[in-house]
């Protein structure tokens, strides 16, 4: 049986083509607006070379369309956007041959199988890697022979993978790149790009999955209305929600097993005087405080929801994660519509 992790230490290794000076990605002043809305205002950002980059924001933010500017599929309206210190105007030929693009959503011809299929992809491309490397990359031994209309959803997210590496790209865009993957495809998957960034590859990522970005992105950028609202390591982000856990709870205003009758009225104030206590956001019932020490932010919850006559119907408490960063930010949850 081949061994995967040699497959993607072959893959790793090839010496990328990457200019050691200069980002990876730069985008100055970039504009793009659909009729009356203002997709991307006015947005500057650069990436490194060799860094894993993550791209979060709510639907409508301009994300999608930022991604699809920087992969030369969309043009801006104003602003410049640079790629391995080249643009789509004038470089567009040599950047096909150096970047890789996987779409949240690929469409193959179903008829062919999935080594047509990537011998298709791969010819594409001057240099890359070979067939047997791609098919081993993205775990698809079993199926090689096998039509692409019969795949499953995650055997499909496999094989665009794989296309998206069979030219053994410098600059690699991944939009939802596990959706539909198993949890073992999907740590397979966080393995194979450690291992890119760490043989100097850049990639930009676009996740729904806050612990992916977490464990795989330098640094996040977060849009929203088109702008970019937050910028930094997911620590620094994570500390910039102004405490180290979050605590929820929702409350009822009679004794306990009484009926509730509507959402009690809670004394924010009272909640924020607190110590440790560092802001306070409720949403549908649900209160949500962001606390620095634990220890003594709950004890004094719990005496002013009672000084209050109140009652608790739910109490959790989690440390803080990308995912409050965002709800702070933008008053939404990731995977809203």
């Amino acid at each position: 049986m081949t061994d995967r992790t040699d497959t993607l230490g072959s893959l790793a290794a090839s010496e990328p083509r990457t200019q050691a000076n200069g980002p990876s990605l730069k985008l100055s002043g970039v504009r793009k607006a659909f009729a009356d809305v203002q997709a991307v205002d006015g947005l500057d950002l650069e990436v490194a070379c060799g860094e894993c980059f993550g791209l979060l924001g709510p639907n409508g933010a301009g994300k999608t369309t930022t991604i699809e500017i920087c992969e030369g599929l969309t043009d801006p309206d104003s602003g410049t956007v640079e790629l391995l210190g080249l643009n789509w105007g004038t470089g567009s030929r040599e950047l096909r041959q150096r970047i890789g693009i996987q779409l949240q959503e690929t469409q193959f011809p179903d008829k062919m199988t999935v080594e047509e299929t990537l011998r298709m992809f791969r010819s594409f491309f001057k240099r890359g890697i070979s067939i047997e490397e791609s098919i081993r990359t993205a775990q698809l031994e079993e199926k090689r022979t096998s039509r692409v209309g019969g795949l499953s959803g995650g055997q499909k997210q496999r094989l665009a993978m794989a296309c998206a590496l069979v030219g053994n790209p410098e600059l690699l865009f991944l939009d939802e790149p596990t959706t539909g993957l198993d949890p073992q495809a999907r740590r397979h998957l966080w393995d194979l790009v450690e291992r890119l960034k760490d043989a100097g590859r850049t990639i930009i990522l676009t996740t729904h999955y806050m612990d992916e970005a977490e464990r795989l992105c330098g640094r996040v950028a977060i849009m929203d209305h088109g702008k970019v609202i937050a910028l930094g390591t997911p620590q620094q982000l994570i500390a910039a929600v102004g405490g180290e856990d979050i605590v929820e709870f929702a409350v009822g205003s009679g004794e306990p097993g009484a009926p509730e009758s509507g959402h009690a009225v809670v004394d924010a104030a009272e909640l924020t005087a607190i110590p440790s206590v560092q802001s306070h956001r409720v949403e549908d019932g649900l209160h949500q405080l962001s606390v620095s020490e634990l220890h003594t932010a709950v004890p004094g919850i719990f005496a002013a929801l009672r000084a209050q006559g109140l009652h608790l119907s739910e109490f959790r408490t989690h440390s803080a994660t990308l995912e409050d960063v965002f709800v702070r930010l933008t008053g939404r949850n990731l995977r809203d519509e």
